[in-house]
């Protein structure tokens, strides 16, 4: 069985920074692509980030030049570090990992207000 666990999440003022994890533990294996979504309400779940086992990053246009993804593979996890935040980052954010499958974490709020 595999578990995937967000943390990090919270509320932020506009201009803030968080700095989401993800780590995935059980049997899996070989994870080629690890990735953050994210949902708001009222909205589809769109990608945010996502980065493959050799290091190959991309990003949705909204989070370009705030947003930088990263993973280590010996641990399983991949982060998400989020700067300047706007109040239009504010979703329920997802992790994805996957190797043969997709699995995916159970999401952590990341609200943006003053």
């Amino acid at each position: 069985q595999v578990q995937v666990v967000e943390s990090g999440g919270g509320l932020v003022q506009p201009g803030g920074s968080l700095r989401l994890s993800c780590a995935a533990s059980g049997s899996i294996f070989s994870i080629y692509r690890m990735g953050w979504y994210r949902q708001a309400p009222g909205k589809q779940r769109e990608l945010v980030a996502a980065i493959t086992s050799g290091g190959t990053t991309n990003y949705a246009d909204s989070v370009k030049g705030r947003f930088t993804i990263s993973r280590d593979n010996a641990k399983k996890t991949v982060y998400l570090q989020m700067n300047s935040l706007k109040p239009d980052d504010t979703a329920v954010y997802y992790c994805k990992i996957s190797d043969l499958r997709d699995y995916w974490g159970q999401g952590t709020q990341v609200t943006v207000s003053s």
